[in-house]
């Protein structure tokens, strides 16, 4: 959900964070974890991870060996698990939004620097894995450059510097409590993109705290506007998803009066992972019964506070009977919205039937009806 305050000024470039903000880290991070704790008999769950978020490489390996008191150094803990690391860089996915919000500043002319608590060495060779991205920043500053990494603004304001800007003129864009700490110490507006799900209330220091960079809106900074919304959605890069329909919270129909077809998380870790909560659009196939318009939400439903991510499909059509243990294959093409709590069932159940009509007049477009013939609707 995104939150703004009054804004102070405007702003004419951008410091982005690289790790949680245009990488997804997060993932490869609880795998590299989980298997090297496992050689000391510990097993990483995840739960401590909000420690080591936007951490320097140092800090973050003294807090994992405190934890879960591993007898070996900091220094020791690095040196074994960096590598674990850098065989994994050259798969590391841009988050949803990325490439979009750089290759959309550059073709503008809007100066971007890169300023991340990471040896500068590496992320030179993480961007490297995206075309275009290193050209695309006038300025790449690294933890090691710098006296002390954030939450201290050292390193915002030295981007600041390398890009002949007034710190007043950044915008920063963050994904952790440090660095939108470090950024407000620089003066500069900052923009919060929480990387760790249900942490939005952590970031309020933040002039805008939004659910992804798909929700970004550069205009409100002073910015070129993106021109690539059609008819309130987005277009994406699809993305395919499918498994049996299993029974849900049993909220669809009871409750709600609109019945989801909810689909199994298991084995699709990476895939919600991948992508951010909100609410998308599609096209939706059964096994035994054709193909449908779809409209769905990802993420943890805030009214119902769910403890885990879900995916909950709706499929816009009447039907008669229910359709469990039916293969259901989704190709997701377009995106609506963030994902967002309500004050009442009323105006939640109003919302789902504004997205029901969105999403049912823009599958009629060109640039959505296509994705129809998608393979993937006809493999099951």
């Amino acid at each position: 959900m995104s939150v703004v305050k009054p804004l102070k000024k405007l702003v004419s470039c951008v410091i982005l964070d690289l790790d949680g903000t245009l990488i997804n880290t997060d993932g490869i991070v609880t795998d590299i974890l989980k298997v090297f704790l496992v050689n000391y008999g510990k097993q990483w769950d995840g739960r401590e991870a909000h420690k080591i978020v936007g951490k320097t490489p140092v800090e973050a390996a003294a807090m994992v060996v405190e934890d879960y008191d591993i007898p070996v150094t900091k220094e020791e803990f690095l040196s074994q698990i960096t590598p674990m690391f850098s065989e994994r860089w050259s798969n590391i996915k841009a988050l949803p939004g990325a490439n979009r919000l750089i290759n959309h500043f550059k073709s503008h002319g809007v100066l971007m620097a890169l300023a991340s608590n990471s040896p500068k060495s590496n992320i030179e060779t993480k961007i490297s894995y995206h075309k275009g991205w290193k050209d695309s920043f006038s300025a790449i500053v690294g933890g090691d450059e710098v006296t002390a990494g954030k939450p201290n603004p050292e390193i915002f304001l030295e981007a600041a510097k390398r890009l002949g800007v007034h710190p007043f003129s950044c915008l920063v864009i963050e994904d952790s409590l440090p660095g939108v700490t470090a950024g407000k110490a620089a003066e500069m507006e900052v923009v919060a993109v929480p990387s760790l799900p249900k942490q939005s209330h952590l970031c309020s220091s933040a002039d805008e705290v939004i659910n992804s960079l798909l929700d970004l809106h550069p205009e409100k900074w002073g910015l070129p506007a993106f021109q690539d919304w059609v008819e309130g959605t987005l277009p994406i890069d699809t993305w395919h998803i499918g498994g049996p329909v299993t029974r849900g919270f049993g909220r669809g129909s009871k409750v709600l009066g609109i019945p989801t077809a909810n689909l199994s998380t298991e084995g699709y870790s990476d895939v919600l992972s991948e992508h951010p909560s909100g609410v998308y659009f599609g096209w939706a196939a059964l096994s035994t019964r054709g193909i449908y318009k779809m409209v769905m939400s990802i993420g943890w439903n805030p009214y119902f506070n769910n403890t885990e991510k879900t995916i909950e499909p709706w499929l816009l059509h009447e039907f008669t009977e229910d359709f469990y243990g039916e293969e259901l294959h989704l190709v997701i093409v377009g995106y609506i919205r963030p994902e967002a709590n309500f004050p009442s069932l009323e105006s939640l159940i109003a919302k789902i039937h504004e997205d029901r009509r969105i999403a049912e007049k823009a599958l009629e477009l060109p640039i959505y009806s296509k994705h129809k013939g998608d393979p993937y609707l006809y493999n099951l």
